[in-house]
């Protein structure tokens, strides 16, 4: 091999492996990049070849050519405080390693957008092929922000009011708060709170709609109480406090969102009443606030790493042009339970 102007080994080029494969360079570029018409054996050659030979394309010269990047986003417009928490370790950091591993497998690399307010001024500059979003609210400005750049978006859980609609992963959020109500049903709870967030996510109204129809149907009562997202543990705290003021018969909670569960039963607890045995708590994610929480939490199995490579699949259909569904259900949801409800 011949030395480069400055001494170094020069770079290997597709007239390298075409030459040692035998074959054109359109078929190199061909077989490397899985497109065209080639033979599958002699795709597979011309990949062993490249691989004997320590060939790597130039990515910069790729990208001129093709116009990607090989690279997504993942954004979430839910706060820190219940998608992270203080750990960090939350929903959507668990759908972040999950959905990197996914993307590597397609050969795409993913770029992390947190939750701040900082990051919405990036947006515009961010040069990805395409993003996945976390559960957006309904007129969420960051899918607005994409669509306007021409970025193409789909969503993890239905944008809510969506027009047009994002393609979605189906993250089954009624089917999920039916399983949580029957459950404290079935432990004998007859007085249900449904304790969850005040902004339009999907998660909040599939469920709030779940809620209203499990107890119309069997004649309980309807409590419904809000919290601001951004209050975390604490507002999921002090919206306990109101549901136990007005509603002092109150046997159950079911809150979607681990955090206010979380502080649902510190407040509890605070009031002097025993979880379970007063007071039945369930919550939807089974992250590190549901396992770790005292007593621990009955929660649900979302199946996370699954929705995660369906969110890489269906968005890379989309980006490719390919035939593709705008939604594809996700894994049917898990009930685990734990000590926070169970009678047992």
């Amino acid at each position: 091999m011949s030395s480069a102007k400055h001494g170094g080994p020069r770079r290997l080029t597709i007239a390298d492996v075409a030459e040692a494969a035998g074959v054109s360079r359109t078929t190199v570029s061909h077989a490397l990049n899985d497109r065209g018409q080639v033979d599958p054996q002699t795709r597979a050659r011309v990949k062993d070849v490249a691989r004997l030979l320590g060939y790597s394309p130039n990515l910069r010269a790729q990208r001129l050519r093709t116009g990607r990047t090989n690279s997504i986003a993942l954004l979430s417009s839910m706060p820190f405080a219940v998608a992270g928490g203080p750990s960090r370790l939350g929903f959507m950091m668990e759908i972040a390693a999950t959905a990197a591993e996914a993307a590597l497998k397609q050969g795409l690399a993913l770029v992390l957008v947190p939750p701040l307010a900082e990051a919405r001024g990036l947006l515009d500059e961010l040069d990805v092929d395409g993003a996945i979003i976390i559960e957006p609210v309904a007129q969420d400005p960051q899918v607005t922000q994409l669509r306007r750049r021409g970025i193409t978006v789909v969503s993890i859980g239905r944008q809510p009011e969506a027009d047009p609609p994002l393609p979605y992963v189906d993250l089954q959020a009624g089917a999920t708060g039916r399983l949580l109500l029957e459950h404290l049903a079935a432990q004998g709870a007859r007085h249900i709170a449904l304790l969850i967030g005040q902004q339009r996510r999907h998660s909040y109204v599939d469920v709030e709609q779940a809620y209203r129809d499990f107890t119309a149907a069997r004649g309980l009562p309807c409590l419904i109480a809000k919290a601001e997202e951004a209050g975390g543990e604490e507002a999921g705290a002090e919206a306990c406090r109101r549901l136990l003021a007005e509603h002092p018969s109150l046997d159950a909670i079911c809150a979607p969102v681990d955090a206010f569960a979380v502080g649902a039963i510190r407040a509890l607890q605070q009031a002097g009443r025993r979880v379970p045995a007063e007071v039945r708590v369930v919550t939807r994610y089974d992250g590190l606030r549901a396992q770790k929480c005292q007593p621990p939490l009955t929660a649900v199995n979302l199946h996370l790493e699954e929705v995660s490579a369906r969110a890489i699949s269906l968005l890379l259909a989309h980006i490719n042009g390919k035939a593709a569904p705008d939604i594809v259900r996700g894994p049917s949801p898990e009930l685990i339970v734990r000590a926070s409800s169970d009678n047992a």
